[in-house]
């Protein structure tokens, strides 16, 4: 994916301190998701409770996925296994440092990303829905950060927090899809930045509030199939926003759609449960199957039209 030439967004909030390992990544013909600060493999380095980090990891891809606090399942894990006698979750302190903007590889390579999307957006939200784009800020953050839903960790995976508009990031996130669940590349991670900046148009939209009242009245399975609508839709827009940006400046080279679309079907929720449990449970998904998840990315790319992405009509 080109994006080099590409403006910075001002948009983008480092909070990462002098030890997340920002710096480390490299870009010979692609991001690479390496970190120079040590090893994430799952055979040795820390463990918590009992449970080796590549297990914590997993565990909080999954609960990002389905839309559970990893926080849950790492405790429950840990009961399971012998580590702790309870399910609490002692919490790092937040961060405190001070916003500023990115100036590692990576965080400009998020930069770009955001401003691409602000630029696309700008454009498409008041030609296809009459509606002036207001774009989220992005914070890049490392392990665990305050958000206005509340404490961001990095096992949350990324997220957007509609309290306060903004989207949280930990770029670790990054080198997890990579490593555990065979996504990777530059196009497929700007795929999860412009995921995130799809739930920001849901809220722009009214979709957002909409559906957490709509789930209050619904049982948890019902409530889980909006969840699902709701981030099928992201996808698609996700797919919108690449249509446009690649109409625009030819950002996508060889083999950057068939990337993105391998990770879309390794964070499905089938795939995922079947990972970590070795079934799925359909009433318990949240973000859709593997196959939904490449259906509606390749809606918005082939279409480029937000009306596409519209499944609450279906």
């Amino acid at each position: 994916m080109r994006w080099e030439d590409f403006r910075q967004s001002e948009n983008v909030d480092d909070l990462r301190g002098d030890d997340s390992g920002g710096g480390g990544f490299r870009l010979p013909g692609g991001l690479d998701g390496s970190m120079g600060g040590g090893s994430l493999g799952g055979g040795g380095g820390a463990s918590r409770g009992g449970l080796g980090i590549g297990t914590i990891i997993i565990l909080g891809l999954v609960g990002w996925a389905l839309g559970i606090n990893p926080r849950v399942l790492i405790g429950g894990a840990e009961v399971l296994t012998g580590g702790r006698s309870g399910s609490g979750y002692s919490q790092p302190a937040p961060q405190s440092r001070r916003a500023g903007p990115a100036t590692d590889q990576m965080g400009k390579f998020i930069s770009a990303v955001v401003a691409m999307n602000e630029d696309v957006w700008k454009e498409v939200l008041p030609a296809q829905k009459g509606i002036q784009y207001k774009p989220p800020r992005l914070v890049i953050f490392s392990r665990v950060t305050r958000s206005g839903c509340g404490v961001a960790q990095s096992l949350m995976g990324p997220f957007y927090c509609p309290a306060d508009q903004k989207v949280y990031l930990d770029t670790s996130f990054f080198n997890q899809m990579k490593q555990r669940i065979g996504g990777g590349g530059d196009f497929a991670y700007a795929y999860v930045i412009a995921h995130e900046v799809g739930h920001h148009i849901e809220n722009q939209l009214g979709i957002l509030s909409k559906v957490n009242t709509a789930k209050q009245r619904m049982s948890r399975a019902e409530g889980n199939g909006l969840s699902v609508r709701v981030e099928l839709m992201a996808d698609c827009l996700a797919g919108v926003w690449a249509h446009h940006a690649n109409k625009k400046w030819n950002v996508l080279e060889e083999g950057d759609v068939e990337k993105a679309i391998r990770t879309a079907q390794a964070i499905g929720d089938d795939a995922l449960q079947k990972a970590a449990q070795g079934y799925a449970v359909p009433d318990s998904f949240t973000h859709g199957s593997s196959a939904q998840r490449e259906a509606w990315l390749k809606r918005g790319l082939q279409t480029g039209d937000m009306n596409s992405c519209n499944n609450f009509a279906r």
